[in-house]
């Protein structure tokens, strides 16, 4: 018996693919999809993937993904691939990709450290590890790994 999975095709927005199995919701709620969201929205949760076992897939009909939400959803999707649909066709296919180093996307969880203080200082970590992501804050240098990281943002 063949099975496949049927979601209507979007005519123009962003396709996310290849997200962990059980990660959606937190990619939704970088990308700001919350009750009112305009837009519609598909969101495919536990689905079979030859790549990672099992996957999340999020569409979003007429929305398209600015670079430093891409930067954060390789936070918790390390990966993903973003897909840019136009007329029903994939114009652009790009992988997620975490960079070496994060200005101010992500907040340091350490109360102590000078970008908690109450002057503005930007946070700024170094990747220590993509695969189960791991960061270490520039200024107070601590550790942040595992489910910990997905609070920071």
């Amino acid at each position: 018996m063949n099975e496949e999975l049927k979601v209507t095709k979007i005519r123009n927005g962003t396709v996310i693919d290849h997200i962990r199995a059980g990660m959606a919701p937190m990619v939704l709620r970088i990308l700001g999809v919350e009750r009112g969201f305009p837009e519609v929205v598909v969101m495919a949760m536990n689905v079979r993937s030859q790549k990672i076992g099992f996957k999340d897939v999020v569409k979003l009909e007429n929305q398209f993904i600015p670079d430093e939400l891409v930067k954060k959803i390789a936070i918790v999707a390390p990966q993903a691939t973003v897909d840019t649909i136009k007329d029903f066709k994939v114009a652009q296919k790009r992988a997620v990709e975490l960079p070496s180093e994060l200005f101010d996307i992500v907040r340091c969880p350490n109360r102590n450290c000078i970008t908690n203080s109450a002057e503005r200082v930007p946070s700024h970590f170094t990747v220590e590890r993509r695969e189960s992501v791991c960061l270490r804050c520039h200024y107070c240098e601590g550790l942040v790994e595992g489910e910990s990281v997905e609070n920071l943002l």
